[in-house]
């Protein structure tokens, strides 16, 4: 196992390739490596699958010394460590589950200088009897810097806060000239100002990456009887790992064992199982021995499994954070995934019936008012992006194109009238009774109940005949959600009306309403393959994971699903050609090399398949008829705007499918919506550019240029840049 690459290498870049096989840094990654290698704190603030671990592991294998890295759990350590020697890197841990011998020989393996990264809980790393190790190792070693993971945890504000980090600002008084880098996916302001204050950081410079994850499809669904059904097909078409989450153990427990009854390979996770039980449902999915997990939120930080295609919350989650914690274990290794919120009425009460138990009156405001913003991403109609990177303080323009309120717009109606139907019930039922009742009394039900009340002599009684339960429900749920109604919340859900409700009777005030569409499954995964390529995909998949079980490691420590699927798209079948993936690095190259070219190898010549085209990085996309369409009507010169009109589609749909006619190699004329000088423009920034992700490119660019106009010129100058590389 090497500790440094044997001769020095030309650039950060070839060192990037050489140690893990990457032929470019993502953004960022460049600017704050060196500012480290500078020897200066950072704060880097990158979503989950941003490429976090790689700004301190890169400049520990450039620098002389050990790179400590503080981690809060033993399963992050060993997975980071595993993943770190696989590519021939030398690192260890140091933890609570080593026996003494073993913390002795990796102790005096540090002390030798043969180790490059040493992962650490904060526990030991203040301990009595490791403090003075740690001198030592600074004196005859060398500490190249201290990387701080998981640093939201040193923060009162965090979402998961642990007293021990507070001691972390030890390090900085113990080692003033040692380099530090603070490492989280998620920090509000008031969590970023807390983090640099904790730890002491001498003038920072916060690395404050973009908080929207492109690869993720976003959706939320009604939750009903048809929901379980739904969830089965969506895990039985998902090409990977699969994370349900349940609001209690009691729902865990249940939906595992109905799922399993589908034939569906499910495990439980929560707190109630024993530590064993918990550990090894943990390390077979980790471990491809099953598909599916179904968690509290007990299964959260420190699972690293980037393959995992969907994340479904089967019951509402607490609060916008938490969800876009959870949620965002879909898709780490930057593939396509999947995430939906399966959402009912009836969360919400159970959730408030929860926050109505906690003492303290604060926690409560606290909890409602994070609800209610769960509410707000959870029945809004605009643009999920939009409002989840609100919440973090990020401005997004919207129309993203990847989440279901972008894909499927809801049409918007007037139901004032309904609206003073329902409130003028609620009043005639003396604001005593929830919801399901006042449906009752509006749809004309006989029952028992309603009839013993008198409530059927009522002049709301049957007024809302022409409406089914579910209409009157959403319309219900909307009232409440736009504040024109209050409903109690001490587990027995009673309807008030407020100032608002008055003006709506008062006919001061209309009532608008997203009616839903019934939506068509999920999103297509922007990852697809040809057959040939989706065959052979599966045979690549069995061969890592008898490579990985073989060695006793998760799958994606030989290979991650997306370096698989550029094998699968590519066929390449020589080693020089294999060499060329990204993340077929030195170490990997000759350890599995030859293996993964027999397999594709052996495949084509089985099937008769010509291997495709090495040289451009993805197939493109495939030309359906709806874009060849748009085409056709383009090229009869009607507009954009046109085009949408006659289609009965958005402006930006046909833009979308102007943009992958492009990409596909369709000769396309951008002017009539993209003036020569603009195209100029953008076309500089692209030459330019280390992301060609959109939000980026209009960074640079400026608001005066339109996501539109960028995507369209961007997939002209990727279409060049592939036919150049053919060349």
């Amino acid at each position: 196992m090497t500790t440094a690459a044997s001769t020095p290498l030309p650039s950060l870049e070839a060192a990037l390739k050489h140690f893990f096989g990457y032929d470019q840094f993502r953004l960022q990654q460049r600017e704050i490596i060196e500012h480290f290698l500078n020897r200066q704190d950072s704060l880097v603030v990158m979503p989950t699958g941003g490429g976090k671990s790689l700004c301190y592991q890169l400049p520990s294998l450039l620098r002389l010394g050990v790179m400590v890295v503080v981690s809060p759990l033993i399963a992050l350590m060993q997975d980071q460590v595993d993943a770190l020697q696989n590519n021939g890197i030398a690192a260890t841990f140091l933890n609570s589950s080593l026996e003494f011998d073993a913390v002795r020989s990796r102790q005096q393996r540090l002390l030798r200088g043969e180790i490059k990264l040493l992962y650490v809980a904060p526990e030991r790393l203040l301990s009595e009897n490791f403090w003075p190790f740690l001198s030592q190792l600074n004196q005859q070693v060398g500490l190249s810097g201290f990387a701080i993971d998981e640093a939201h945890c040193v923060s009162e504000w965090g979402h998961d806060f642990r007293p021990e980090y507070r001691q972390l600002h030890r390090l900085r008084a113990a080692f003033p000239n040692v380099p530090m880098m603070a490492l989280t996916a998620t920090a509000t302001t008031r969590v970023r100002e807390d983090i640099c204050a904790q730890l002491n950081l001498q003038a920072p410079r916060v690395f404050l990456a973009s908080f929207n994850r492109h690869n993720l499809y976003y959706e939320v669904l009604p939750k009903d009887r048809h929901s379980y059904a739904h969830l089965v097909r969506q895990i039985k078409a998902a090409s990977g790992a699969v994370i349900v989450y349940c609001i209690s153990r009691k729902r865990v427990d249940e939906l595992a064992g109905r799922l399993q009854q589908e034939g569906i390979a499910a495990l439980p996770y929560h707190a109630g199982l024993s530590d064993e039980t918990r550990s090894g449902n943990q390390s077979r999915f980790i471990r491809d021995d099953v598909q599916v997990i179904v968690a509290t939120i007990a299964f959260g930080m420190g699972i690293n499994k980037p393959d995992v295609r969907l994340v479904a919350h089967y019951d509402l989650p607490r609060t916008l954070e938490s969800y876009y914690q959870e949620s965002g274990r879909a898709g780490r290794d930057g593939e396509s995934a999947h995430c939906t919120v399966y959402f009912s009425y009836g969360d919400v009460s159970l959730i408030n019936y929860i926050i109505e138990q906690k003492t303290d009156e604060q926690e409560q405001n606290i909890a409602r008012q994070q609800l209610r913003q769960v509410l707000d991403y959870a029945e809004s109609t605009v643009c999920r992006r939009q409002i989840q990177l609100g919440y973090f303080g990020e401005a997004f323009p919207g129309q993203c194109d990847r989440c279901d309120n972008c894909r499927h717009p809801k049409p918007v109606e007037d139901w004032t009238v309904e609206a003073q139907k329902f409130l003028s019930c609620v009043a005639r039922c003396r604001e005593r009774f929830g919801m399901v009742h006042i449906i009752d009394v509006l749809r004309g039900s006989q029952k028992k109940r309603i009839l013993e009340l008198r409530h059927h002599e009522l002049s709301t009684h049957g007024i809302g005949k022409d409406r089914s339960a579910e209409e009157w429900k959403l319309l219900g749920r909307s009232l409440l959600h736009q504040g024109l109604v209050d409903e109690t919340t001490d587990g027995y859900p009673v309807l008030h009306l407020n100032a608002a409700s008055w003006q709506v009777l008062r006919k001061q005030l209309t009532v608008q309403i997203a009616v839903p569409e019934q939506l068509q499954g999920a999103a297509a995964d922007a990852g697809a393959v040809s057959d040939e390529a989706a065959t052979l995909l599966k045979r690549l998949r069995s061969l890592r994971k008898r490579l990985a079980d073989q060695q006793g490691v998760p799958p994606y420590i030989v290979f991650t699903e997306s370096t698989l699927r550029q094998m699968a798209q590519r066929m390449p079948r020589s080693l020089s050609k294999i060499s060329r993936i990204s993340g077929v690095g030195s170490r990997k190259l000759d350890q599995y090399g030859q293996m993964f070219v027999d397999e594709i190898n052996a495949f084509c010549e089985e099937n008769g398949v010509r291997a495709q085209s090495e040289s451009a990085p993805n197939a493109p996309p495939v030309v359906n008829n709806t874009r060849a369409l748009t085409l056709q009507l383009y090229e009869e010169g009607n507009s954009v705007a046109d085009i949408a009109r006659l289609r009965n589609l958005r402006p930006t749909t046909i833009i979308g499918h102007l943009a992958v006619l492009i990409e596909a190699g369709t000769v396309v004329d951008l002017s009539p919506v993209v003036s020569v000088d603009r195209q100029t423009a953008i076309r500089q920034v692209l030459e330019q550019a280390e992301s060609f992700h959109l939000s980026d490119l209009r960074d640079r660019l400026g608001e005066d240029y339109s996501y539109d106009e960028i995507r369209l010129v961007r997939g002209v100058f990727q279409w060049e840049q592939r036919s150049q590389s053919a060349s």
